[in-house]
Protein backbone atom coordinates (compact mmCIF):
# COMPACT_ATOMS: atom_id res chain seq x y z
CA UNK A 1 0.00 0.00 0.00
CA UNK A 2 0.88 3.76 -0.71
CA UNK A 3 0.50 5.34 3.41
CA UNK A 4 0.17 8.67 3.56
CA UNK A 5 0.47 10.37 6.83
CA UNK A 6 2.36 13.42 8.01
CA UNK A 7 5.18 13.51 10.30
CA UNK A 8 3.42 14.14 13.60
CA UNK A 9 5.76 12.07 16.40
CA UNK A 10 8.65 10.72 15.89
CA UNK A 11 9.51 7.85 17.97
CA UNK A 12 5.79 6.37 17.23
CA UNK A 13 6.10 6.97 13.39
CA UNK A 14 9.54 5.35 13.28
CA UNK A 15 7.57 1.89 14.42
CA UNK A 16 5.35 2.24 12.45
CA UNK A 17 7.13 3.07 8.97
CA UNK A 18 8.86 -0.49 9.56
CA UNK A 19 6.34 -2.38 8.12
CA UNK A 20 5.95 -3.50 4.37
CA UNK A 21 4.34 -0.22 2.78
CA UNK A 22 4.93 2.50 0.86
CA UNK A 23 4.86 5.60 3.46
CA UNK A 24 4.26 9.18 2.17
CA UNK A 25 5.13 11.99 4.54
CA UNK A 26 4.46 15.60 3.19
CA UNK A 27 7.45 18.28 2.96
CA UNK A 28 7.53 21.74 2.57
CA UNK A 29 10.76 24.18 1.87
CA UNK A 30 10.70 25.60 5.72
CA UNK A 31 10.02 21.59 7.43
CA UNK A 32 7.20 23.36 9.38
CA UNK A 33 4.79 21.24 11.04
CA UNK A 34 2.78 20.19 8.28
CA UNK A 35 6.22 19.50 6.46
CA UNK A 36 8.56 17.75 8.52
CA UNK A 37 9.63 15.20 5.66
CA UNK A 38 11.60 12.42 6.92
CA UNK A 39 13.16 12.26 10.73
CA UNK A 40 16.26 13.35 10.90
CA UNK A 41 17.04 12.15 14.22
CA UNK A 42 15.41 8.69 14.22
CA UNK A 43 16.31 5.91 11.55
CA UNK A 44 14.08 5.51 9.20
CA UNK A 45 14.06 2.84 5.79
CA UNK A 46 14.17 4.34 2.38
CA UNK A 47 10.33 3.01 2.03
CA UNK A 48 9.67 6.51 3.65
CA UNK A 49 9.36 9.18 0.91
CA UNK A 50 9.16 12.72 1.04
CA UNK A 51 6.72 14.11 -1.66
CA UNK A 52 5.50 18.06 -1.72
CA UNK A 53 2.37 19.32 -0.46
CA UNK A 54 0.75 20.28 -4.35
CA UNK A 55 1.93 16.96 -5.73
CA UNK A 56 -0.01 15.06 -3.37
CA UNK A 57 -2.69 14.95 -5.56
CA UNK A 58 -1.01 12.74 -8.09
CA UNK A 59 0.00 10.13 -5.52
CA UNK A 60 -2.09 6.85 -6.09
CA UNK A 61 -2.95 6.99 -1.97
CA UNK A 62 -4.54 3.71 -0.59
CA UNK A 63 -5.23 5.07 2.90
CA UNK A 64 -4.12 8.07 5.16
CA UNK A 65 -3.53 7.92 8.62
CA UNK A 66 -4.59 11.44 9.87
CA UNK A 67 -2.96 12.58 13.99
CA UNK A 68 -4.50 15.88 14.56
CA UNK A 69 -8.18 17.71 13.51
CA UNK A 70 -7.29 19.79 11.13
CA UNK A 71 -5.51 17.37 8.59
CA UNK A 72 -8.86 16.28 7.28
CA UNK A 73 -9.59 19.66 5.75
CA UNK A 74 -5.68 19.25 4.37
CA UNK A 75 -6.92 15.92 2.74
CA UNK A 76 -9.48 17.45 1.06
CA UNK A 77 -7.25 20.26 -0.05
CA UNK A 78 -4.65 18.68 -1.08
CA UNK A 79 -5.69 15.14 -2.41
CA UNK A 80 -9.71 16.32 -3.34
CA UNK A 81 -10.53 13.19 -2.54
CA UNK A 82 -10.83 11.16 0.37
CA UNK A 83 -9.37 7.63 0.37
CA UNK A 84 -9.93 5.12 2.82
CA UNK A 85 -9.81 7.37 6.64
CA UNK A 86 -7.77 5.69 9.88
CA UNK A 87 -7.55 8.71 12.27
CA UNK A 88 -4.77 7.61 15.00
CA UNK A 89 -4.91 9.37 18.31
CA UNK A 90 -1.94 9.44 20.71
CA UNK A 91 -3.02 11.00 23.44
CA UNK A 92 -5.34 10.91 26.39
CA UNK A 93 -8.27 13.83 26.54
CA UNK A 94 -7.83 17.07 28.01
CA UNK A 95 -10.83 18.85 29.59
CA UNK A 96 -13.90 17.74 30.35
CA UNK A 97 -12.86 14.42 31.13
CA UNK A 98 -14.63 11.82 30.89
CA UNK A 99 -17.60 13.67 28.53
CA UNK A 100 -14.70 14.73 26.09
CA UNK A 101 -15.75 14.42 22.54
CA UNK A 102 -12.85 13.24 19.69
CA UNK A 103 -12.87 15.28 16.74
CA UNK A 104 -13.15 12.39 14.91
CA UNK A 105 -16.34 11.65 16.71
CA UNK A 106 -19.43 11.06 14.10
CA UNK A 107 -17.38 11.51 11.35
CA UNK A 108 -18.54 9.27 7.96
CA UNK A 109 -15.30 6.87 6.71
CA UNK A 110 -12.98 7.77 9.55
CA UNK A 111 -11.78 4.43 11.99
CA UNK A 112 -10.35 5.65 15.36
CA UNK A 113 -7.30 3.43 17.11
CA UNK A 114 -6.39 4.97 20.00
CA UNK A 115 -2.75 3.73 21.41
CA UNK A 116 -4.08 2.47 25.03
CA UNK A 117 -7.56 1.06 26.20
CA UNK A 118 -7.13 3.93 29.02
CA UNK A 119 -7.63 6.45 26.22
CA UNK A 120 -10.38 4.89 24.03
CA UNK A 121 -12.14 4.73 27.24
CA UNK A 122 -11.87 8.15 28.44
CA UNK A 123 -12.72 9.48 24.79
CA UNK A 124 -16.46 9.99 23.57
CA UNK A 125 -15.97 8.60 20.18
CA UNK A 126 -19.68 8.68 19.41
CA UNK A 127 -20.58 6.70 16.63
CA UNK A 128 -17.12 6.33 15.07
CA UNK A 129 -15.49 2.94 14.88
CA UNK A 130 -13.02 2.68 17.53
CA UNK A 131 -10.01 0.30 17.85
CA UNK A 132 -7.25 -0.28 20.25
CA UNK A 133 -3.66 -0.68 18.69
CA UNK A 134 -0.78 -0.49 21.19
CA UNK A 135 2.51 0.82 20.95
CA UNK A 136 5.12 -0.95 19.39
CA UNK A 137 9.32 -0.31 20.17
CA UNK A 138 12.13 -0.45 17.76
CA UNK A 139 14.17 -2.79 19.89
CA UNK A 140 17.47 -0.88 21.16
CA UNK A 141 18.90 -3.77 22.86
CA UNK A 142 19.53 -4.57 26.60
CA UNK A 143 21.94 -1.87 26.90
CA UNK A 144 21.38 -1.68 30.79
CA UNK A 145 24.57 -0.60 32.77
CA UNK A 146 23.38 0.47 35.60
CA UNK A 147 26.78 1.97 36.21
CA UNK A 148 25.78 5.22 37.36
CA UNK A 149 23.54 5.72 40.76
CA UNK A 150 21.22 8.10 39.42
CA UNK A 151 17.49 8.13 38.07
CA UNK A 152 16.86 8.73 34.57
CA UNK A 153 13.69 10.69 33.58
CA UNK A 154 12.28 11.63 29.90
CA UNK A 155 10.13 14.49 29.51
CA UNK A 156 9.65 17.06 26.98
CA UNK A 157 8.93 20.71 27.84
CA UNK A 158 8.85 19.63 31.88
CA UNK A 159 8.63 23.82 32.58
CA UNK A 160 5.54 24.25 30.00
CA UNK A 161 4.10 21.11 30.88
CA UNK A 162 4.36 21.23 34.37
CA UNK A 163 2.28 19.25 36.97
CA UNK A 164 0.62 16.92 33.50
CA UNK A 165 4.50 15.48 33.22
CA UNK A 166 4.92 15.41 36.91
CA UNK A 167 7.90 18.59 36.62
CA UNK A 168 6.75 19.72 40.36
CA UNK A 169 7.60 15.85 41.89
CA UNK A 170 10.99 16.04 40.53
CA UNK A 171 12.13 17.34 43.39
CA UNK A 172 10.80 14.97 45.85
CA UNK A 173 12.95 11.93 43.74
CA UNK A 174 15.82 14.34 43.69
CA UNK A 175 16.35 13.83 46.98
CA UNK A 176 16.09 10.39 46.88
CA UNK A 177 18.59 10.32 43.74
CA UNK A 178 20.32 12.35 41.44
CA UNK A 179 18.43 12.79 38.39
CA UNK A 180 19.31 12.85 34.97
CA UNK A 181 16.28 14.55 33.28
CA UNK A 182 16.47 13.82 29.07
CA UNK A 183 14.87 15.59 26.56
CA UNK A 184 13.88 18.83 24.57
CA UNK A 185 13.50 22.14 26.46
CA UNK A 186 15.27 20.34 29.98
CA UNK A 187 17.91 23.18 29.80
CA UNK A 188 17.87 24.89 33.18
CA UNK A 189 15.58 23.22 34.82
CA UNK A 190 17.17 22.74 38.27
CA UNK A 191 17.20 26.26 38.63
CA UNK A 192 13.73 26.33 37.83
CA UNK A 193 13.10 23.74 40.44
CA UNK A 194 15.73 25.28 43.18
CA UNK A 195 17.68 22.34 42.93
CA UNK A 196 21.62 22.56 42.92
CA UNK A 197 23.04 21.48 39.71
CA UNK A 198 24.48 18.08 40.93
CA UNK A 199 20.83 17.30 42.00
CA UNK A 200 18.83 17.67 38.66
CA UNK A 201 21.15 17.55 35.69
CA UNK A 202 19.22 18.07 31.88
CA UNK A 203 20.19 16.59 28.94
CA UNK A 204 19.02 16.94 25.11
CA UNK A 205 20.31 14.14 23.22
CA UNK A 206 19.47 12.93 19.49
CA UNK A 207 17.79 9.86 19.42
CA UNK A 208 20.81 7.23 18.87
CA UNK A 209 22.59 8.59 21.91
CA UNK A 210 19.55 8.83 24.43
CA UNK A 211 18.78 5.18 24.47
CA UNK A 212 22.55 4.76 25.60
CA UNK A 213 22.86 7.30 28.09
CA UNK A 214 19.58 6.01 29.82
CA UNK A 215 20.80 2.46 30.03
CA UNK A 216 23.88 4.05 32.10
CA UNK A 217 21.11 5.11 34.73
CA UNK A 218 20.54 2.74 37.41
CA UNK A 219 16.71 3.16 37.41
CA UNK A 220 14.09 4.83 35.19
CA UNK A 221 11.40 7.16 37.41
CA UNK A 222 7.95 8.40 35.24
CA UNK A 223 6.67 10.48 37.07
CA UNK A 224 3.61 11.65 34.37
CA UNK A 225 0.14 12.36 36.10
CA UNK A 226 -2.07 12.60 33.00
CA UNK A 227 -0.23 12.00 29.20
CA UNK A 228 -1.14 9.10 27.25
CA UNK A 229 1.36 6.24 28.00
CA UNK A 230 4.86 7.46 27.35
CA UNK A 231 7.34 5.43 24.83
CA UNK A 232 9.82 6.63 26.97
CA UNK A 233 8.63 4.63 29.86
CA UNK A 234 8.94 1.46 27.43
CA UNK A 235 12.12 2.12 26.14
CA UNK A 236 13.42 2.36 29.74
CA UNK A 237 11.57 -1.32 29.75
CA UNK A 238 13.12 -2.68 26.61
CA UNK A 239 16.72 -1.63 27.61
CA UNK A 240 16.41 -3.69 30.47
CA UNK A 241 16.16 -0.76 33.06
CA UNK A 242 14.01 -1.19 36.38
CA UNK A 243 10.88 1.48 36.42
CA UNK A 244 9.14 3.57 38.82
CA UNK A 245 6.10 4.98 38.21
CA UNK A 246 2.67 6.66 38.84
CA UNK A 247 -0.11 4.18 38.76
CA UNK A 248 -2.24 6.44 36.22
CA UNK A 249 -3.49 6.30 32.63
CA UNK A 250 -2.19 2.90 31.42
CA UNK A 251 0.68 2.02 33.77
CA UNK A 252 -0.41 -0.69 35.38
CA UNK A 253 -1.29 -2.83 32.60
CA UNK A 254 2.27 -1.66 30.66
CA UNK A 255 4.40 -2.65 33.70
CA UNK A 256 3.26 -5.79 35.39
CA UNK A 257 4.47 -6.89 39.11
CA UNK A 258 8.35 -7.87 39.00
CA UNK A 259 8.78 -4.96 36.37
CA UNK A 260 9.96 -2.15 38.92
CA UNK A 261 7.53 0.31 41.37
CA UNK A 262 3.98 1.70 40.45
CA UNK A 263 2.08 3.42 42.72
CA UNK A 264 0.38 6.48 43.51
CA UNK A 265 2.05 7.16 47.06
CA UNK A 266 5.06 9.18 46.80
CA UNK A 267 6.50 7.71 49.91
CA UNK A 268 6.68 4.37 48.36
CA UNK A 269 8.28 5.41 44.77
CA UNK A 270 10.50 7.33 46.49
CA UNK A 271 11.83 4.55 48.58
CA UNK A 272 11.58 2.15 45.61
CA UNK A 273 14.41 4.77 43.60
CA UNK A 274 16.30 4.69 47.05
CA UNK A 275 16.64 1.01 46.75
CA UNK A 276 17.17 0.28 43.50
CA UNK A 277 20.05 2.77 43.77
CA UNK A 278 21.59 0.96 46.55
CA UNK A 279 21.23 -2.11 45.46
CA UNK A 280 22.24 -3.26 41.42
CA UNK A 281 21.36 -6.58 41.72
CA UNK A 282 18.08 -6.35 42.35
CA UNK A 283 17.61 -3.20 39.80
CA UNK A 284 19.46 -5.90 37.29
CA UNK A 285 17.12 -8.62 38.04
CA UNK A 286 14.04 -6.12 37.98
CA UNK A 287 14.83 -4.72 34.78
CA UNK A 288 15.33 -8.12 32.85
CA UNK A 289 11.70 -8.98 33.77
CA UNK A 290 10.86 -5.37 32.53
CA UNK A 291 12.03 -5.79 29.30
CA UNK A 292 11.01 -9.11 28.91
CA UNK A 293 7.26 -7.41 29.82
CA UNK A 294 7.70 -5.19 27.40
CA UNK A 295 9.23 -7.48 24.32
CA UNK A 296 5.98 -9.74 25.28
CA UNK A 297 3.07 -6.76 25.15
CA UNK A 298 4.77 -3.83 23.25
CA UNK A 299 7.20 -6.19 20.59
CA UNK A 300 7.39 -4.31 17.04
CA UNK A 301 6.20 -8.14 15.31
CA UNK A 302 2.62 -7.76 17.68
CA UNK A 303 2.33 -3.96 16.55
CA UNK A 304 2.71 -4.25 12.52
CA UNK A 305 0.70 -7.33 12.73
CA UNK A 306 -2.28 -5.53 14.58
CA UNK A 307 -1.66 -2.36 12.17
CA UNK A 308 -1.37 -4.67 9.05
CA UNK A 309 -4.95 -6.39 10.11
CA UNK A 310 -6.44 -3.14 10.70
CA UNK A 311 -4.97 -1.94 7.13
CA UNK A 312 -6.40 -4.95 5.05
CA UNK A 313 -10.19 -4.20 6.69
CA UNK A 314 -10.30 -0.61 6.21
CA UNK A 315 -8.95 -0.65 2.39
CA UNK A 316 -10.83 -4.21 1.72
Amino acid sequence: MRILLWHVHGSWTTAFVQGPHTYVVPVTPDRGPDGLGRARTFDWPDSVVEVPPERLAEQDIDVVVLQRPHELGLVDRLLRRRPPLVYLEHNAPHGDVPDTRHPAADVPGVTLVHVTHFNRLMWDAGSTPTTVIEHGIVDPGPLWTGELPHAAVVVNEPVRRGRTTGTDLLPVFAAAAPLDVFGMGTEGLAGHLGLPADRCRSHELTQARLHAEMARRRVYVHPVRWTSLGLSLLEAMHLGMPVVALATTEVTEAVPPGAGVVSNRIDVLTDAVRDFVADPLSARRTGELARAAALARHGLPRFLDDWERLLKEVTR
